[in-house]
């Protein structure tokens, strides 16, 4: 399989199929973070397509000295940012989801989506600039320097941020 890199040259050279396999590689991963960050399938696939939008319109931008991955999380962490910047203008709307029944039973399936309610009914308590910083690192497994890249932050504020909510 081709790396980001080569992906990147062949789609600002028109080849729309490279920018296909960029969106097959990364977009169970941007879904997976949206939807953390924001609570809401729907709005996190919506959001997904989005992000992958704005980075195909946007790929001559992408500088080949950072991160592809990097790049592209930076795109998702803002307008995830954007998006929660707008809901907390706008008035709240009711944030239960029902989530498909697999072959599990139903007992083990009640346990995890309670387990999974009270994680991210905590997770979406914490301040966006620190849930952001948390998923990038714990869900995504980006290291401090490139949390720090997709952020434009220094990697001691990601560090603080980590750390931070252990003394709320």
């Amino acid at each position: 399989m081709q790396d980001d890199q080569e992906l990147v040259v062949l789609v600002q050279r028109g080849h729309k199929e490279a920018y296909t396999r960029i969106v097959d590689k990364y977009k169970g991963k941007i879904y997976a973070y949206l939807y953390r960050m924001i609570g809401q399938q729907q709005d996190a696939q919506d959001m997904a397509q989005d992000v992958f939008l704005k980075a195909y319109c946007h790929i001559h931008q992408y500088k080949p000295e950072h991160s592809f991955s990097s790049w592209l999380y930076r795109i998702a962490a803002n307008h995830c940012i954007d998006e929660l910047r707008k809901r907390k203008k706008a008035p709240r709307k009711n944030q239960n989801e029902t989530t498909l029944v697999d072959k599990q039973t139903p007992e083990y399936i009640l346990l995890e989506k309670e387990r999974n309610q009270i994680l991210q009914s905590h997770l979406l308590a914490l301040d966006e600039s620190y849930r952001t910083v948390l998923m990038l690192r714990h869900h995504e497994h980006f290291s401090y320097k490139e949390i720090g890249d997709i952020l434009e932050i220094p990697v001691t504020t990601v560090q603080m941020r980590l750390h931070l909510p252990d003394l709320l």
